[in-house]
This record gives structure tokens, sequence and C-alpha cells, in this order.
């Protein structure tokens, strides 16, 4: 019997062939449920009853200085139609236009240009605030204000520390280091300086309970809600998208507690159980596909797959801008160990800061897959020289990539996700 399955990549499906002789499961994850109809309408439902939390109308009668956080062009948060809401009410609280400060939270991101910034916001806050929008820069102007119980220290951009209510907008979807995206992250890493994001990131990068799907008990979550509550950040807006990118559903409030909330709305949407695990997993990062976005569904992976396997990691790979300058440490005969103490002791290498620290940790990451797995990566946007360097196998086709893997693994459980990049598998035991 021929068996037939497919891969999301990009816009479209890619199928593909199967031996017979594996033991096929596929990994679909739940069907979503519609997106809201009346995007306005939702965010006025959250907005008009925040959790755990005052309205924004009555948080703001006690503000001096505001500052809005949003997240960056790497996310689907539809800002340019939630932060006119949030404007709305601070006016009706008492807070103009001139007391408001816009800015675009990219962590260790590259700095959003003013184009960057114009499209992220739409044409009319743009226009309305126009001096008033800014980008933060994680090597700019910061405050020191203390360093969490754990030990990190704590800057953050100075336009944030002025403002007497911080607000933040993004999205809620699972994280492979943090549990979930949200919450207080849009302020750490958002809009901490280089240093703060370094530390926290180059500790926590191996803890076991620093993991996806985990909040409680997970001390790179936890460090996070610390940082954001010294800097205290009052309100939070989360979303929950879908994969084609359309709004589900909107979380407002306490930055903690709606975080907790969205997190658990994500984890109904997208938890799949599973039955232990696979010889062979074969995992897009669909729909998250773009910088090191893409590495999640790798990082997921690995949780799901036997020691000794195959991982069969397909990534399009069309921006690999970021990725480019790590093959060289990649490649260097360094265990994962060695070089996560090399970071520990000495901090990235100053030839690596202008990239983001998310990337720069991919290093460590690479390099203990590698040591535990065989990873067949399908690309068509990095050459195969590069993806040696990685330490992974290069295959530029489905087909190329299942030669390789039956050869290895003649027979076996297979797991299928067709879009890996969002789904939250958590493994159970007979």
């Amino acid at each position: 019997m021929i068996k037939r399955s497919y891969i999301n990549y990009e816009d479209r499906r890619v199928y593909f062939t199967l031996p017979d002789q594996w033991d096929v499961e596929v990994i679909e994850g739940k069907a979503p449920p519609e997106p809201c109809q009346d995007q306005d309408k939702e965010i006025r439902r959250a907005l008009d009853n925040p959790i755990r939390s005052r309205k924004l109308e009555e948080l703001s009668k006690y503000a001096s200085e505001v500052a809005i956080l949003f997240d960056d062009s790497q996310r689907n948060t539809p800002c340019e139609t939630i932060l006119p809401h949030l404007i709305e009410r601070l006016n009706e609280g008492g807070v103009p236009d001139k007391r408001i400060r816009l800015v675009c939270a990219v962590g260790t991101h590259p700095v959003a240009s003013d184009e960057d910034l114009r499209k992220r916001v739409g044409e009319a806050i743009y226009g309305r605030f126009k001096g008033a929008i800014f980008s933060h820069d994680p090597f700019g102007e910061h405050v020191f204000i203390g360093k969490t119980r754990r030990g990190t220290p704590v800057e953050i951009n100075k336009i944030v520390h002025e403002a007497d209510l911080v607000i933040g907008v993004g999205t809620c979807a699972p994280h492979p280091s943090s549990g979930y995206g949200g919450g207080y992250k849009i302020l750490m890493p958002g809009v901490t300086s280089y240093r703060t994001t370094e530390k926290h990131h180059i500790v926590f990068l191996r803890n076991k309970r620093s993991m996806v799907g985990m909040l409680r008990g997970n001390p790179f979550f936890e460090d996070i809600r610390d940082i954001g509550e010294m800097a205290n950040l009052m309100f939070k807006v989360d979303v929950i998208m879908d994969e084609k990118k359309r709004l589900i559903k909107v979380f407002a409030g306490h930055p903690y507690f709606e975080h907790v909330a969205a997190s658990s709305y994500a984890e109904m949407l997208q938890e799949v159980k599973i039955n232990g695990l696979s010889e062979v997993t074969i995992i897009s990062a669909h729909p998250l596909e773009i910088g090191v976005q893409a590495t999640k569904a790798l990082l997921l992976a690995r949780h799901v797959t036997k020691r000794g396997g195959i991982i069969i990691w397909v990534a399009p790979h069309k921006k690999p801008g970021g990725i480019r300058p790590l093959l060289e440490e990649m490649e260097k005969p360094l265990t994962a160990d060695q070089w996560h103490r090399i970071l520990l002791e000495k901090g990235i290498p100053e030839h690596l800061k202008n990239l983001g620290v998310s990337y720069v940790m991919q290093v460590v990451h690479f390099k203990e897959i590698a040591e535990r797995f065989t990873v067949i990566h399908v690309t068509d946007g990095l050459e195969e020289e590069e993806v040696r360097k990685m330490g992974f196998v290069y295959a530029s086709t489905m087909e190329e990539a299942l030669d390789m893997a039956k050869r290895r693994i003649p027979q076996g459980k297979v797991r299928i996700f067709p879009s890996g990049g969002t789904i939250l598998p958590k493994i159970t035991h007979p």
C-alpha cells in the first residue's frame, strides 16, 4: 500500500510518498476555531473586560507619561488595528496624544526603520504620532533598575523607564524556552539592553525546565516575569492568531494573569497528545518560517524523537541573513557544552553582537541537536555546504530526504508535523 502525506511549505502543500514499512502517524493538530469576524468588536470586548486589572481608562487617570510597546514584523500581531483602541481609551482617561510614546519592542532583532514602523502601526497612527514613534535599540540608552532574584542585571529602554504607565501589545504562542510568548516578553527582551538579554538567555539556555508549554517552574519565564514587574509593565494585550494570520481571540489585562489565560487558551488549541517517541520525525517550520522563528519547529522536534533517531526539518530560509554568520561558529570543533561554557564565561563574541541573542543561542541548540540526532534539512534557501556547517545533512527535496532516512531506519515509528511552528505536543505513556 502506498502511503502519501504532505507538509506545508510557504503558501503551498508539498506531497510525498512514504515507505510502506514505516508506521506513520500524521499530527495535524486540532482544527482551529473560526477567526473572529469583527476584529474591532473583539478588541473592545477584551478591553471592556480586562483580566485582573482596572480598565485602561481608569489606569490612565493616574498617568503622566505613557509608553505603548508593540512587537516587530517577525510576529503576526495586528498592531495597526489594536493601537487606535488603546490610544482612544488613554485619551478618554485624560492622556492626550502628546504624552504618549509608541515603542517598537524589537528586543535584539535589527532596529526597525521608519518604513518598518510605518507599516507596523499603519499610515494613520504613523502620521498622527510622527516624532513620537521609536524603535528600541538594544545598544541604545538604558537605565539600570536593579537585579532579579536570580541575579540578572536589568537595564531598560530610557523612554520606557520614564513612562509611569507602560502598556504592551503582542501575540501569545508556544515558545521553545519561555513556555509561551506574550505577557512580559514584550518588555524582556522587547525593550531591555543587549547585556540584560544576553545574561538572561545564556544562563537559562539549557535548563531542563526552560521548555515549550511550561510556565510554572520555568526559570526562563519566571525571570522574565520578575523583570517585567520591576519595570512596571501594567497592562498587556495578547492575541491568538491562526496559521493564516487571522485573529482568533484577544486577551487583555494584568500582564501575568492575562498571559496565563491566553496561554491556557493557546494550549487548548494547539496541544496534541503523543504516545511515546518516534524514530523519525518529519516537521515543517510552517507557519513560522522567517528568521530565527523557523528554528522553533526543530527545537520542538527534539522533544518527540528518540535519541539517535532522525529529524527531517523542512524550512525555506528565504531570509537566512541571521543564520549565515553563525555557520563558522557551528563548524568549530566544540561541543554544545563547551560552547555554552564559553558564552557563560566570556559572553557573546564581539563579532556576533550585531545579531539577536536568540540567533546566537542557536549555536548551542544546533550543536546539542546534532550530537543527539541525525538532522536532514530540506531547504531551498541554503546551500549544501551551509547546512553541513550546521552539523546537519542537506536535502534539496523531500524525496531525497526520505530516501536517506529509510536507508538508516527501514522500519519504525514515524511522525509527521505538516505545520510544526505552532503545534504543542505532549508526550503520554501507555
